[in-house]
């Protein structure tokens, strides 16, 4: 109920539901001339957002969609804090250099018991690979200068499968980017293949902890050794990026033995993100380097910080203090043991999970048992129903699964992912399951929409194509139509 008086009438709101601003067009492009009670602005908000998916049910995302109502309150009550006002907000800085240091201390930098870590929070894992590619730029470049060679060519080697703001890095950046090409039965970067990529000109090779399509680690230390074998011989000093935004809180936990972080020597930096298994909200992520070394001091801003020398590296300005904030609450709020527990559940789940996705002998399981928590799955039989109808039909139950192809070359393989949050508990998973099983038996039902899209296809510009069309044109033909629902505008 709203008991407020209209600013431009003598009319009296006795219910927002029965005012003139629930029969308005909403605006859209142009600020309205007039103001509105604050009842009805936040109910005409409210409305509107109820149209947007469940974030708990989003299991497309690796971003954390829950936290204790103590973190909430904390978040809440710093909300209104900039970060990058040091000298105002002390002990929030503290806080940020206290995570930097856990964070190194958990990757095995070499560092003494009490010496401060190198590295700083960011808006995310896309700033924090753009600080770590601009990094190794630069120290590229400044390796060339001083052997009297040229510098307008770098370049860097990853896989097929990394993350689009490794993309962006080298657009925006002026990096050629190398991709070492996938196969079917192999989603992940070979190192072998990307040391043969390996040139002069290449300022780093970057490694994924944790694919976003199949959740697999790739072989980091295979990695170290080929690269430490290649540089002996060629005098070159190429280095290792591991992006490690989904499995850095992950391999610590559940992989204490694995080699991958900074107990490699070739391992320079490493991010992480902390609202992904970090287990904070969306808009906090981490950058370490292994010694002050690998971070150029030119790069390096320094800010006076009561009486003392804070150095800044980070390509925003103003933001948040909330999530630097709520990951300092997690890490002593958890601690070691928190956060094992809380993996191991997730891993507990992803396995109850893809056990039942297994049992309805459909699927073909293509992530792995080792790495993050999820389940990434390919139907069998393709010729009738595809991936893409089984995850549109999934969303009248609530459930968001994204439905993609591998990228190249494997293009023609099409599958489901399912990640595993600290809130998709095993009562969840068994719902889905069931859900799974209905959506199939429905399109078992149904006529094939492949045959349709085939006949629809059979004749195009004069040109005759066989009646029955290939997976790959098929699955190509799906991702049009999943790319423009998600660009109509609501």
């Amino acid at each position: 109920m709203v008991l407020a008086t209209n600013s431009d009438s003598e009319e009296h709101l006795h219910s927002t539901f029965a005012s003139r601003y629930v029969r308005a067009v909403v605006p859209r492009f142009k600020m309205p001339d007039n103001s509105m009670p604050k009842d009805a602005a936040y109910q005409v908000i409210s409305d509107e957002l109820m149209l947007d998916g469940n974030p708990r049910l989003n299991l497309a995302s690796f971003v954390t969609t829950w936290m204790e109502p103590e973190c909430d309150k904390l978040i809440m009550e710093s909300v209104n804090k900039n970060y990058v006002d040091m000298d105002e907000y002390p002990v929030t800085t503290e806080l940020q250099n206290r995570c930097v240091n856990m964070i190194a201390n958990l990757f095995h930098a070499p560092m003494g018991e009490d010496e401060a870590a190198i590295g700083c929070g960011t808006v995310g894992s896309s700033e924090a690979i753009m600080l770590a590619g601009l990094a190794f730029k630069r120290k590229w470049q400044q390796r060339r200068r001083a052997q009297g060679l040229p510098t307008d060519n770098p370049n860097i080697v990853t896989g097929a499968n990394v993350q689009v703001c490794w993309e962006k890095f080298a657009r925006y950046f002026e990096v050629e980017l190398k991709e070492v090409k996938l196969s079917e039965g192999y989603y992940v970067m070979d190192p072998a293949k990307a040391v043969e990529m390996v040139d002069e000109n290449t300022i780093c090779v970057a490694a994924i902890l944790g694919s976003t399509l199949t959740g697999e680690f790739e072989d980091v230390k295979l990695l170290n050794d080929l690269l430490a074998e290649k540089n002996a011989e060629t005098g070159w000093d190429v280095a290792i990026h591991v992006d490690a935004a989904s499995g850095g809180f992950i391999a610590p936990f559940l992989y204490p033995d694995l080699e991958w972080d900074f107990r490699l020597p070739w391992v320079k930096s490493i991010n992480v993100s902390g609202h992904k298994y970090g287990l904070v909200y969306a808009g906090v992520g981490w950058i370490v380097w292994r010694t002050k070394d690998d971070l150029p001091e030119d790069l390096v801003f320094h800010i006076n910080y009561l009486g003392a020398d804070q150095p800044t590296f980070t390509l925003n300005f103003s933001k948040g203090s909330s999530q630097i904030i709520a990951q300092y609450y997690q890490f002593i709020r958890l601690g070691f043991e928190g956060y094992k527990n809380i993996m191991e559940n997730c891993m507990d789940n992803a396995r109850r999970l893809r056990e039942g996705i297994e049992m309805t002998g459909k699927f073909d399981i293509v992530s792995k048992d080792i790495g993050v928590p999820l389940v990434a799955f390919s139907l069998k039989d393709s010729s009738k129903h595809t991936v893409f109808e089984i995850a549109e039909s999934l969303r009248k139950f609530g459930w968001i699964i994204p439905a993609y192809t591998m990228p190249a070359d494997a293009q023609h393989i099409a599958v489901l992912r399912v990640v595993i949050r600290e809130d998709f508990s095993r009562g969840l998973a068994d719902r889905l399951i069931t859900h799974i099983i209905q959506v199939l038996k429905e399109i078992d039902g149904l006529p094939s929409r492949v045959a349709h899209i085939a006949a629809a296809a059979a004749v195009s510009g004069g040109e005759v194509k066989t009646a029955k069309m290939s997976l790959e044109d098929i699955t190509k033909y799906w991702k049009r139509l999943v790319e423009h629902k998600r660009n109509i505008v609501c």
